[in-house]
């Protein structure tokens, strides 16, 4: 199993704004909205068991984070007031998610596009 390569220095709920600002010990800081935490969750039930087996996260816009747990020394679970806390978000998951921002949002509003759902704003 791989290492993780970054550690978190800093972790902040923003609650009122619904986004979650992480800085990480390489230097890298990033600002992620609840929205996208919820739908790009490392849990089975949002990303299956395999390859294909994906579930597209609807109706997530408006999603807050309730509580932050952590777990061991590698990751935190994200309790969501939608009732889900499933995912592990290793610090990796975490890091990924900040680096390749502008590539994975842009990757679901094609999937929602593409299954005929539009983000209420």
């Amino acid at each position: 199993m791989r290492q993780n390569v970054v550690r978190p220095t800093d972790i902040k709920l923003h609650q009122k704004s619904r986004v979650l600002e992480i800085s990480f010990d390489d230097g890298s800081h990033f600002k992620l909205s609840c929205e996208f935490l919820r739908v790009y969750s490392p849990s089975a039930e949002v990303r299956g068991h395999g390859p294909g087996q994906e579930v597209l996260q609807v109706g997530k816009e408006n999603v807050n984070i309730t509580a932050i747990e952590p777990v061991g020394n590698y990751a935190i679970c994200l309790h969501f007031d939608d009732g889900h806390s499933t995912g592990i978000y290793s610090w990796d998951w975490l890091h990924h998610l900040g680096a390749d921002h502008e590539k994975l949002w842009k990757t679901y509003l094609d999937k929602l596009a593409a299954a005929g759902h539009k983000r209420r704003t």
